[in-house]
């Protein structure tokens, strides 16, 4: 009897709070409305100013969307995206919505992100997120250059040489230091192997023509680089493109996501890790799970929440005028009469409200 009578004061309790106006309610814009891609590219903005390692993500879909409203507190956005990598390196100033993204061909890198933003008076603000990175390659691509881990020898070589040809031979007046390597790939050629390598410099404090101990320079002052190279460890070509100086912009300043530290080498120092340098690509950190912070999740509280439909949500319906139902017979006041039941149409969405449309592929 008792445990009844909890359970009948808890449902009262929960109607209530329902009745009130106080439970959590979720509302879900359509993925591809003007909401949500603001949203998105928020989340793309943040994630590419605090991932300081490879290359900027471009936003390729927005999977789901859910915005949270509950009384008193900002309305939280709850994203699904999904990213691809391009290939401008996070310390090349060129907006991300010009910088190229990675074909399959030359495998690219598909980030799946969950993002958690709030919205106030200053605007969204990214409060957590998590991705996981993997990659994708053409089905039948033949000869086509694979991914070799981070730290191969042979693409090491290459990286050592052709540096130092690049400092032999520029005309900047600077001697540049390895940063960090971006990628390296091999492809089975008639001569052997042919290896592929996408690496960051740093300028240090000698010039071209030094051959002291160069001390690589504050990367807040120091001009940076990306150089392709291909070939082998003796026979290769090196092309070089030179930024400015990297001044750090704070979009994240009204976060309560910790940024990473900046910048580390691959080959040395303190930093040098050799398990995470074995990898094919840089991935990206899940530096917080949003099911961490104590906001709803859909998975978690779908029994709570309140759905509402958006009222953009495109719906049409049928005209019910046509076809009928069966007769039925029904007693009114001692007689018989016949009515006929019309068949009710249901709503039709013309189109899937989510996931929105690949920009990509």
């Amino acid at each position: 009897m008792q445990l009844c009578v909890t359970v009948a004061v808890l449902g009262l309790l929960v109607m209530g709070s329902w009745a009130q106006g106080v439970m959590p309610t979720f509302s879900l814009p359509p993925c591809d409305s003007p909401e949500a891609e603001a949203a998105a590219l928020v989340a793309q903005d943040f994630l590419n100013a605090q991932h300081t390692h490879g290359y900027k993500y471009a936003l390729n879909r927005i999977e789901k969307v859910k915005i949270l409203s509950r009384p008193g507190q900002a309305d939280a956005h709850l994203l699904e995206l999904d990213l691809l990598e391009t290939t401008c390196h996070v310390l090349d100033p060129t907006p991300v919505s010009l910088c190229p993204v990675r074909q399959k061909h030359s495998t690219a890198v598909e980030a799946d992100c969950d993002f958690v933003l709030t919205n106030t008076t200053q605007g969204l603000s990214v409060v957590a997120f998590k991705c996981q990175t993997e990659t994708e390659t053409e089905d039948d691509c033949l000869g086509c250059p694979l991914l070799v881990p981070l730290n191969d020898t042979d693409g090491l070589q290459l990286i050592e040489n052709s540096l130092d040809s690049f400092n032999k031979n520029n005309t900047i007046n600077t001697k540049f230091a390895l940063l960090e390597i971006g990628r390296m790939s091999s492809q089975i050629v008639s001569g052997g192997h042919k290896y592929f390598a996408e690496y960051a410099i740093i300028g240090t404090n000698c010039t071209s023509q030094d051959d002291d101990i160069c001390i690589p320079q504050n990367h807040t002052v120091a001009i940076h680089g990306l150089c392709l190279a291909e070939g082998s460890a003796n026979l290769n070509d090196v092309d070089c493109k030179i930024f400015g100086p990297t001044q750090a912009v704070d979009l994240a300043s009204n976060a309560t996501v910790q940024v990473q530290q900046l910048l580390h080498a691959h080959t040395f120092g303190p930093q040098h890790n050799p398990t995470i340098h074995g990898l094919r690509h840089h991935k990206l950190t899940a530096l917080h799970d949003p099911a961490a912070i104590g906001l709803l999740s859909a998975e978690s509280a779908e029994s709570v929440e309140v759905v509402v439909v958006p009222k953009e949500a495109p719906v049409v319906k049928r005209e019910v005028s046509a076809p009928e139902g069966p007769a039925v017979d029904a007693a009114v006041d001692g007689a018989v009469v016949t009515e006929k039941t019309p068949i009710l149409s249901e709503p039709i969405l013309l189109a899937p409200i989510c996931p929105g449309k690949k920009k990509h592929f």
